[in-house]
């Protein structure tokens, strides 16, 4: 792959990057980035947008101003403050990196990207953006808005994952020889405000005057795309039991499997057929109404549960909890829509 004047690349990208960068509270302060607002912003920021995120961020480090903190946390009290960004097998592993790093590392982040690796939540991309934004060393940090613009910039025709390396092998013939940190972000931002994957805003880009989808007026062509699988259907039942004092019945998610170790009302499993066996271990009513149905999408299915209501007075797994109570719970977002029926 040969590359043209590859410092104006980096040249024109920092010139630009300097004159807008946005202003994030995760970005270093006096020259100098927090490894563990780093880290932090990271995790958060996958599949998640950074307007999500200012609100989540700036709560974390307030209940948790050091990775000492975070790795002290209860789990619940970390998944609680983690409700309403999803993925929650993120939090999981956000909480145990804590406890790792203040356990194994005297609460420092290595610096080494292979001891990163090693952590959990920790994958490529991250501890590239890591190693470079909070460290100051060479990385390549390839997430899917900077592959966006190597894939335009060099319209390449590779799918990926080929097309990841390729990006990759790209980036490190024009990486400049300082400012790792803010090349990453720059290229970071030049995806998110710029090279968007609709309506790219081509005129205002640094790159544009050697970006060869603009030069060819087809960057909304790039990347090309793997035409995606319909996702799966799963059905079950939830059920909103009430006692006599009115208080709703909710109980913690057990195994290791999706949303475990958060608070749900009772359900049924989740199959591939609206399953007509309910639940043996919790006495249901003999009457329930049907209150309605809740539908939700997951990364690897959807799934539509039938919502029933009844009064119980028995209890043989969970808690009862006033309803004003509920929002002092890790509840994920399934469930916050089940209960607003």
């Amino acid at each position: 792959m040969m590359v043209l004047n590859s410092d104006s690349f980096s040249q024109d990208l920092f010139q630009w990057f300097d004159g807008i960068k946005r202003d994030l509270p995760w970005r270093k302060a006096g020259g100098h980035a927090n490894p563990y607002h780093v880290w932090l912003s990271e995790i958060m920021l996958q599949q998640t947008t950074v307007k999500s995120v200012i609100p989540y961020f700036l709560n974390f480090i307030q209940r948790w101003p050091t990775i000492e903190d975070l790795g002290r946390a209860n789990l619940d009290e970390v998944l609680h403050a983690w409700q309403g960004l999803g993925y929650y097998t993120r939090a999981k592993n956000l909480h145990k990196c804590a406890q790792m790093i203040v356990g194994e590392f005297g609460g420092r982040f290595p610096e080494d990207r292979n001891a990163l690796l090693k952590l959990p939540g920790i994958g490529p991309y991250t501890s590239a953006a890591i190693t470079s934004i909070a460290f100051e060393k060479p990385a390549i940090a390839l997430d899917g808005n900077v592959m966006r613009v190597i894939s335009r910039y060099l319209t390449l025709e590779s799918l990926r994952p080929q097309l990841d390396q390729d990006a990759e092998a790209f980036l490190w013939q024009v990486i400049p020889q300082s400012r790792f940190g803010d090349f990453t972000q720059a290229l970071m931002e030049l995806g998110a405000l710029m090279c968007r994957p609709k309506s790219p805003m081509c005129l205002h880009c640094p790159l544009m005057k050697n970006c060869k989808a603009y030069l060819n007026a087809v960057p909304e062509d790039f990347p090309k795309k793997v035409l995606k699988k319909a996702l799966p259907q799963k059905f079950g039942h939830a059920f909103l039991l009430k006692n006599s004092n009115h208080q709703i019945l909710i109980r913690k998610r057990a195994g290791k499997g999706i949303l475990s170790g958060l608070y749900e009302v009772p359900t049924t499993d989740w199959d591939l057929t609206l399953p007509k066996r309910l639940l043996q271990d919790i006495s249901l009513p003999e009457h329930l109404n049907l209150r309605g149905e809740v539908n939700h999408t997951f990364t690897h299915f959807h799934l539509n549960l039938k919502v029933w209501e009844g009064a119980t007075r028995h209890l043989n797994q969970g808690e009862w909890v006033d309803f004003e109570n509920l929002k002092d719970y890790a509840l994920p977002t399934l469930m916050k829509k089940v209960l607003s029926l």
